[in-house]
């Protein structure tokens, strides 16, 4: 290579590193703004794991020890203080709820219940088994507010809707209303969904009202 190509070749190589330079002098910041983004992001997502894996831990705490009170009163009160996360918070009703039945406080139990029935945040499998519980429970609610809970809990498609059914023919067979009892169960029994534990209760109950199986039950069940 001559003198003239290697002073060329120098020259070049000077323009393109002082364009380089002037670059990073004039975008280097841009690059250091995104470092610290990335790194500032990182540190802040394990922290909030961090704040999460000890509030969990707090709850779960906090529950253990409700749950290793004395009796069943001293555990409902104790749940009540336990401040659950929005997840954990339609289990700790239920959870509560229980303790409060164990105790015999039924209308605590269903205010509970009804509570998380209420609360549109909870998952709708959670507010139906609340609202289901809480139509089940004797705690001196009119019959005719505990039968318009159930009925609606009863709609085709609902997650409880043949246990629903169930409870309405009770309440059918307890206001002297045998027909209407034994029309409910028999609708039960013809449905495809119904589980074998609750096609032998309904299947028990009509045998002792005296009333006949459905044809196609004593095809099958001769």
């Amino acid at each position: 290579m001559s003198d003239t190509d290697s002073f060329i070749t120098e020259v070049s190589e000077e323009v393109r590193r002082d364009k380089l330079y002037a670059m990073m002098r004039r975008y280097g910041w841009i690059a250091v703004v995104a470092v610290i983004a990335l790194v500032g992001g990182a540190a802040w997502t394990e922290y909030s794991r961090a704040q999460d894996r000890a509030r969990a831990e707090a709850t779960g705490d906090a529950l253990l020890a409700a749950l290793e009170a004395p009796d069943a009163a001293a555990r409902a009160e104790a749940l009540t203080t336990v401040t659950a996360g929005p997840r954990s918070a339609p289990v700790m009703a239920l959870m509560t709820a229980a303790a409060q039945q164990d105790a015999g406080d039924a209308v605590a139990a269903v205010a509970t219940l009804n509570g998380l029935a209420a609360d549109a945040a909870a998952p709708r499998i959670y507010r139906d088994l609340a609202a289901f519980k809480a139509a089940t429970l004797d705690d001196g609610t009119d019959p005719a507010a505990r039968r318009a809970a159930l009925e609606t809990l009863a709609s085709p498609g609902a997650p409880f809707a043949l246990l629903a059914s169930e409870q309405l023919a009770i309440l059918d067979l307890a206001a002297g209303d045998t027909d209407a009892a034994i029309a409910g169960l028999t609708r039960i029994l013809q449905d495809a969904a119904v589980t074998q534990g609750l096609r032998d209760r309904a299947q028990t109950l009509m045998v002792a009202l005296g009333a006949p199986l459905p044809a196609d039950l004593t095809q099958t069940n001769p």
